[in-house]
């Protein structure tokens, strides 16, 4: 069933690419929206794409990466010819680095090396990055690998009652009209691990590299679309373009 567009969160920037129109005009508040793609698929160019869209267009961010630092982060969104330093200043967006075993991921920290690694735990208790209207989390898969709690529990092959509870975490702040976005590298989870999240997605994009002769080309290949405005293409043709960002290259609808 599709919704008035003016319930979306616009992703924006209609005058430099066609992304906003090719996704329906946006993405419906309380969506949880997964992002796959294998390494160097353009996951993260991809999240920037939609935090600077959503700030150009009201929106409130929050950014969390596990590998960008705020500087490098501010360096490849100005390669992208996305101007992010206005949208920090004015605090429309909150950039966090999760420094992947760092006694700072997240909050202040102590010393105690059972909570500093317990990084699900400290994920879901940082209050002020879900106060945002979206939530984006790249790459989600880092956490859930570096997280001791949910290592043991893939060792006991519990990890999908362990996803179960995160997914619950999820769902009541999406209850409140947000959006979490979740960026993941399939090929570094278990099925098990991602099946629950990929069930529960109501926007499920993989971001694939297909090659066509000596050219290897990206495409977005829409696997759901739940909520959405108007009709959305099945695979979108992408690329990633220094200073211009992501250029929409070629469309086709089912």
């Amino acid at each position: 069933m599709s919704i008035a567009t003016t319930d979306l969160y616009s992703l924006g920037l209609d005058e430099r690419d066609r992304l906003n129109k090719e996704l329906g005009g946006g993405i419906p508040p309380g969506s949880i929206v997964l992002v796959e793609g294998d390494y160097g698929a353009g996951k993260s160019a991809m999240s920037q794409r939609f935090s600077y869209g959503l700030c150009e267009e009201g929106q409130t961010v929050t950014m969390l990466s596990t590998e960008l630092t705020v500087g490098s982060f501010l360096d490849q969104m100005h390669s992208l010819d996305y101007g992010m330093v206005e949208h920090i200043l004015d605090e429309n967006l909150l950039f966090l680095h999760a420094d992947i075993g760092d006694s700072n991921t997240f909050r202040g920290g102590d010393d105690d090396e059972s909570d500093r690694m317990d990084l699900l735990k400290r994920l879901m208790e940082a209050e002020v990055m879900w106060e945002t209207d979206v939530i984006i989390i790249d790459t989600f898969d880092a956490i859930l690998r570096n997280d001791p709690k949910f290592e043991a529990l893939v060792r006991q092959n519990e990890e999908r009652q362990a996803a179960l509870e995160i997914i619950s975490f999820f769902r009541d702040v999406i209850a409140e009209g947000k959006v979490i976005m979740l960026t993941v590298d399939p090929s570094t989870l278990d099925e098990d691990a991602i099946g629950p999240f990929r069930a529960i997605a109501d926007v499920f994009l993989e971001l694939e590299m297909v090659e066509v002769g000596n050219d290897v080309r990206r495409q977005i290949s829409v696997k759901r679309f739940a909520g959405m405005g108007e009709q959305v293409g099945d695979t979108i043709g992408y690329s990633v373009r220094s200073g211009t960002g992501i250029v929409i290259e070629s469309r086709s609808v089912a």
